[in-house]
């Protein structure tokens, strides 16, 4: 298209495998339009739909394609039919979300006996349902939205399932028989500090995910004698399982399963469930050649300020000395629930044979702990995350695996707001930061409700303007606010013009701000990129170019280049 950014939303095809529709993004700005073509033909069959989430999904009888649309603010917060081949002004509005602080989806059941639309924001969700053959659909409530209540409804053999926190802070899988009659039993129980997952679902077996400790596992169970195993995947005590289906007639005992670890390529296998043999059908090449052995992967709990036990994974070379010689890479993240997972990545691989050691603190404010661990990560326990990190580096500095002022830390949008506040708490334990699209002048962002994603996510960081405890709260650890006249170590901070998650104005603000404060002569670098969004550069080479400028960062402040 001889476009500077390029990214692909959605790919959907129809079910009669004749229509192609997708959504593609060329700003970085995460507005997509959607395109609907004629496979056979290679023509497209409708007026392009702009302006949407890029989420598609496509009507049974392949007629129509329903879409969520952005306001002005980026919300998605209605959703539409639309009929193929017809003008965009005909498309009917089937479903609005009224509050500003709810997003909005559609997709459908497992059974594709019924659509759901889901409309949630962080803490709260509200889901509402229609038959599959209805010619027009009237979306009916399941349940009423509950302020911290979370539920997902699927469908499958004439039973709903219900995957929810109500009375099960971790989440339990419950079953009924009807929607209008609403008779909720038992399916998966709660667990504490075990995130209990979703439900797959084949003719003959249910396939559901469970999280403890920053590890998945995965779990199938025989739907007629009704026995549960995990999988296992490998022998390795660290590692990321995966399924997938190989068909979409799901009679069938056959699947894909993979994994992959922070020291092991992902691996894929086809797998039958029925007498578990598998085959390896793929397997993640590395050009440049890897031997798993020559790395060592380490799983350990240390303590943090409060006495909670913190998981943290570590990789490093197995000729890398444990003496406090090795400078140390250390990745956070903590924020919204999301959990780090130890997956592999080879690009690690270049900082790792030059002696750099890789750690990731699983710090409070994801979810590899359950619901508890994000809960005392967020609002005003915020500040559990910052020091949860900090003392990952103390830990990593008492066991010799780096030393003061040897340790590179790492983390990109609530990362960065991470990395901006432990760098204003502890700068001494750093040699350097690196700080992708950061969150750091967080507090004028939370002032600012018109901003996308500011009211969505008064749950997770709170609302500053019309709570003084919030704002209280949020001005004491926010990054711009806390700039301290002192010695910064060296520091890498790259943001983008086009992102509407962490306007670039935000980064630009603190990186000045340092250069008046900062008393040291450190490097403080800061990279803009003229045509991108939150997620950087697209494409294969745009992404490894920002890749590589990082990894050069921090072997130049490391003295290995």
């Amino acid at each position: 298209m001889g476009v500077e950014y390029f990214g692909v939303g959605d790919l959907e095809v129809s079910h009669d495998d004749n229509l192609l529709a997708y959504s593609l993004d060329i700003k970085g700005s995460e507005y997509y339009t959607i395109f609907v073509r004629d496979i056979a033909k290679n023509k497209l069959v409708t007026k392009e739909i702009s302006n949407t989430s890029g989420s598609i999904t496509f009507s049974l009888d392949d007629k129509y394609i329903f879409y969520s649309k952005l306001d002005d603010n980026h919300r998605a917060r209605k959703i539409y039919r639309h009929k193929i081949g017809n003008f965009n002004d005909k498309d009917e509005l089937i479903f609005e979300e009224k509050s500003e602080a709810f997003t909005a989806s559609i997709g459908t059941s497992s059974d594709e006996k019924y659509y759901f639309i889901s409309t949630s924001d962080h803490n709260t969700s509200e889901q509402y349902y229609f038959a599959a053959n209805e010619e027009v659909p009237k979306p009916k409530i399941i349940k009423k939205r509950e302020k911290g209540i979370l539920y997902s409804v699927n469908s499958w053999d004439g039973k709903f399932y219900n995957h929810t926190n109500k009375d099960a802070e971790d989440f339990k899988v419950d079953f009924s028989e009807s929607l209008e009659k609403q008779n909720w039993k038992p399916f998966i129980s709660a667990k504490n500090e075990v995130l209990v997952g979703g439900c797959v679902f084949l003719k003959d077996w249910i396939i559901r995910s469970e999280t403890s400790n920053a590890l998945d596992k995965l779990f199938v169970r025989n739907i007629s004698t009704n026995k549960e195993e995990e999988l296992i995947f490998s022998n390795e005590k660290v590692y990321v399982p995966n399924i997938s289906l190989k068909q979409k007639d799901r009679n069938t005992n056959e699947i894909y399963i993979g994994y992959s670890s922070p020291k092991t390529p992902s691996r894929v296998y086809s797998y039958n469930l029925l007498n578990k043999s598998k085959q390896l059908v793929k397997e993640q090449e590395i050009p440049s050649g890897h031997n798993p052995e020559n790395y060592i992967v380490e799983r350990i709990e240390y303590e943090s300020h409060d006495g909670r036990l913190v998981p943290l994974t570590i990789t490093r070379h197995k000729k890398t000395k444990i003496d406090g010689s090795a400078n140390l890479l250390l990745y956070g993240y903590g924020s919204y629930g999301n959990s780090m997972s130890p997956s592999f990545s080879s690009t690690k691989l270049s900082l790792i044979d030059r002696d750099v050691i890789w750690a990731t603190a699983h710090i409070r404010g994801g979810m590899e702990k359950g619901m508890k661990w994000w809960k005392e990560g967020k609002l005003t326990n915020k500040k559990n995350t910052f020091e949860d990190y900090i003392y990952a580096a103390k830990y990593l500095i008492k066991e010799k695996y780096s030393a003061k002022g040897k340790i590179i830390g790492m983390g990109g949008s609530a990362g960065g707001l991470l990395m901006g506040a432990v760098v204003n708490q502890a700068p001494e334990l750093f040699l350097g930061i690196i700080m992708a699209v950061p969150f750091v002048d967080s507090l004028t962002t939370n002032l600012d409700h018109s901003l996308p994603l500011t009211v969505g996510e008064f749950d997770e960081f709170g609302n500053a303007k019309d709570n003084k405890k919030h704002f209280d709260y949020i001005f004491s650890y926010a990054p711009y606010n806390n700039i301290k006249k002192m010695d910064y170590p060296h520091m890498l901070i790259t943001t983008s013009l086009s992102d509407n998650r962490v306007l670039f104005d935000e980064p630009t603000k603190f990186t000045a701000r340092l250069r008046d404060y900062k008393t040291d002569n450190n490097l403080l670098l800061l990279k803009t990129e003229m045509n991108a969004g939150h997620g950087g550069k697209s494409g294969r080479d745009g992404a490894i170019e920002e890749i590589a400028l990082d990894y050069a960062f921090a072997l130049k402040i490391s003295k290995k280049i």
